[in-house]
């Protein structure tokens, strides 16, 4: 496991009630609601996973796009899709990435898409632990 060096940023949230309760940011930035798997009004811990990394794919992909000398498209996009399931009575998660960079040449899109999931921290953090499909749509 590898040891941060420099500490960049830490983002800190105080939750209460679980996967039925609230959760904050200490910075007041984010102040959500939460609902058991799309029942509700509020949001769940899935969906956040998979805004969180997608945000931070986009960013990765953006970084791997400066180091080739090519411009990332306005219209990149990454639909991230997390899902909760079970295998014998245990609780797992799985998720699927589509990449989406409009008007790239096909290899090159692919390659700004591994490029980024070699460097993203949540590709990193859950790669090798859960089952991800990435994919340039």
């Amino acid at each position: 496991m590898a040891q941060l060096e420099k500490v960049i940023y830490t983002g800190k949230t105080h939750t209460t009630g679980g996967r039925d309760g609230a959760s904050r940011s200490d910075d007041g930035h984010l102040n959500i609601t939460l609902s058991p798997l799309g029942k509700g009004a509020g949001t769940n811990p899935e969906q956040l996973l998979a805004a969180g990394w997608s945000a931070c794919f986009i960013g990765a992909m953006g970084l791997a796009a400066v180091k080739l000398k090519i411009a990332l498209p306005a219209e990149t996009a990454v639909d991230a899709e997390v899902d909760l399931g079970s295998t014998e009575g245990a609780f797992f998660i799985q998720a699927r990435l589509n990449v989406t960079l409009p008007g790239l040449d096909r290899e090159v899109a692919q390659s700004l898409a591994d490029a980024a999931h070699r460097t993203c921290p949540y590709s990193k953090a859950l790669r090798g632990n859960i089952d991800i499909v990435m994919k340039v749509v």
